[in-house]
């Protein structure tokens, strides 16, 4: 006995451009909020096991948020579908960029906190650069195919 299986494509509508301007300026305010925060972090002293190290990381961390607030606020006037997989492209390529260095400086000290929490958050930098690699790859493979049906 032979069986067929047929797939249908499902398109998900957009939601409508008032949904989408609300949740570009939310995200605009979150991420204005995060450099905030990072700017402030070690002065705070909330994470003890942060180093003085973090300060290495600092300027990569604001540019990729400043590069999520930037491409959020040109949603809010422009926000076709090939150019918001453009825009996250570069996006991933800043977040590699940022695991990356991390994983090289880890600003982190875990001392007094157990052995393997060090292995864990090397871990967890790890599978950041693996999943930013595969979102570059993935939102590049979309964007060939939107520009393609232009």
């Amino acid at each position: 006995m032979n069986a067929t299986v047929t797939t249908t494509r499902v398109n998900k509508p957009r939601p409508s451009p008032s949904t989408r301007r609300s949740g570009y300026l939310v995200a605009v305010v979150v991420n204005a909020a995060m450099i905030f925060v990072v700017l402030n972090l070690l002065d705070w002293g909330v994470l003890p096991f942060l180093t003085e190290d973090f300060t290495l990381l600092v300027p990569l961390i604001v540019v990729s948020l400043v590069a999520s607030i930037v491409a959020n606020a040109v949603y809010l006037a422009y926000d076709p579908p090939w150019f918001k997989t453009l825009c996250q492209v570069g996006i991933s390529v800043i977040s590699l960029v940022v695991a990356i260095r991390m994983y090289q400086v880890f600003p982190f000290d875990f001392t007094g906190y157990g052995e393997s929490w060090t292995s864990v958050t090397r871990i967890i930098v790890v599978v950041a650069m693996v999943g930013s690699a595969l979102s570059i790859l993935a939102e590049s493979v979309k964007l060939l195919k939107r520009l393609t049906r232009l």
